[in-house]
């Protein structure tokens, strides 16, 4: 991938913990790697292919000079934000900025953050069989859609599955989403938490009854395995009511530890289940 590199823009900020540097104010530089493919442009000589970098230099300065922030963090979080939501052709942003007039009681050439952030791609799986289902369903969706930094690109259709695990209980109604988040896989797990809990999730047993269940599927291509979360899914493979849906949305996805593709995984369940019943019936 491409680089488009914005280096050392200078703005005289008030920016800072301590008192003084809110009031007299003090030099920064800024710099920006952007990702992004630049082919297309190159060809055709059409800029709107690539990214104005005069008009990213002046959205920086009207960011960074908008108002006093304590730490230079933040101000590079909101620089890197800015960017990836204004300018859709980047992927990736890396943000550095120096603080060369900080309040340091030594000899030092600069204090400096660097950040890189980007967009990352999550599947979700959204389950419910308590109350109207179909209405629980679209206000979880609703809800992940207006988390900050979050954009739905796809959804599948809504399907109608038997219960897994613990059969006596309604029917599930079950989709899965395709979303683009600036968040880690930790703080988007936390906040669909929040969401489940705030539509009445309780969590008493086991694979029973929900008003409303989300599941991150997968989190880019990433593997990750910690006390509250473990990406991809473990149940992926075998949960037709998961991998019908996302079929749907994600056909072609490749499942970062299987190395099939959803497709491929969803048709070899039915096989597999389609046998199984073949082979319970002959037993009658």
């Amino acid at each position: 991938m491409d680089k488009i590199y914005i280096n050392n823009l200078e703005f005289i900020g008030f920016h800072g913990v301590f008192l003084e540097e809110k009031k007299l104010g003090q030099k920064f530089l800024v710099s920006l790697e952007l990702t992004i493919d630049t082919r297309e442009a190159a060809k055709t000589g059409d800029l709107t292919k690539s990214v104005h970098y005069g008009l990213v230099a002046q959205d920086v300065e009207k960011i960074f000079l908008e108002k006093s922030i304590d730490l230079i963090e933040t101000c590079a979080e909101n620089i890197a934000e800015m960017v990836l939501k204004k300018y859709k052709l980047v992927k990736e942003v890396k943000i550095i900025i120096k603080k060369p007039w900080a309040p340091l009681q030594m000899h030092f050439e600069n204090v400096a953050i660097e950040i890189t952030r980007k967009w990352h791609k999550i599947y979700l799986s959204l389950g419910s069989n308590m109350g109207d289902k179909q209405a629980n369903l679209l206000e979880a969706i609703k809800r992940i859609g207006n988390l900050e930094s979050t954009e739905i690109v796809k959804s599948s259709r809504m399907l109608e599955t038997e219960p897994f695990g613990y059969l006596e209980q309604d029917n599930f109604l079950n989709a899965c989403l395709e979303i683009k988040t600036l968040m880690t896989a930790q703080e988007f797990l936390k906040e669909i938490l929040q969401i489940e809990l705030d539509m009445g999730r309780v969590r008493e047993l086991k694979w029973g009854p929900r008003i409303i269940d989300i599941d991150i599927l997968f989190y880019d291509k990433e593997i990750i395995e910690e006390d509250n979360l473990v990406v991809p899914h473990p149940w992926i493979c075998e949960r037709e009511f998961v991998l019908e849906p996302l079929a749907e949305i994600a056909p072609n996805y490749i499942h970062p530890l299987e190395k099939k593709t959803i497709s491929i995984l969803d048709k070899k369940l039915k096989e597999g289940e389609k046998k199984k019943w073949r082979l319970e019936n002959l037993k009658d």
